[in-house]
């Protein structure tokens, strides 16, 4: 899998939403300064992450950008759904709905298989796991052994 820039930059953007102690509006250029995101793409990342209600806007002069639900109900999962869409997609389609002639037949159960597992990481992970910097253990022991560190 591919993980997308705008996927990152829109969970970096949740952390410091979230991470904030009095839960105020925070606006996107204090966002985009502190995460190095450029503030155009900020701006349309930050509309999808609104119109998955993961975000609300506030006008005005304390206005900016706050959770629209709370941090442990947004998953990783959910934040690269709502910027990028599907976790997993052959040729923009769902694996379920990949046909293959009978010779490469296991190549969807492949695709399958793949998107089971992210989901297992993604979909366990919240934005308060990672505003508190504390993953769930199940994740946290994937990133154990030295060979989840190697490049292949």
């Amino acid at each position: 899998m591919r993980v997308s820039a705008k996927s990152d930059y829109a969970l970096r953007a949740l952390i410091e939403i979230a991470g904030r102690e009095d839960a105020t509006p925070v606006s996107a250029e204090e966002i985009g300064r502190l995460q190095g995101i450029p503030h155009g793409f900020l701006q349309s990342i930050l509309a999808d992450l609104r119109r998955a209600g993961v975000v609300m806007s506030q006008r005005g002069q304390a206005g900016g950008w706050r959770m629209g639900r709370e941090p442990e109900a947004v998953t990783v999962a959910d934040v690269i759904r709502a910027v990028d869409g599907p976790l997993v997609s052959v040729y923009g389609l769902r694996p379920e709905a990949v046909t293959y002639n009978s010779s490469a037949d296991g190549l969807q159960k492949v695709w399958i298989a793949a998107r089971s597992s992210l989901r297992e990481v993604f979909e366990g992970v919240s934005i308060r796991h990672l505003v508190e910097g504390a993953l769930p253990l199940r994740v946290e022991r994937r990133t154990e052994s030295e060979d989840a560190w190697t490049p292949h």
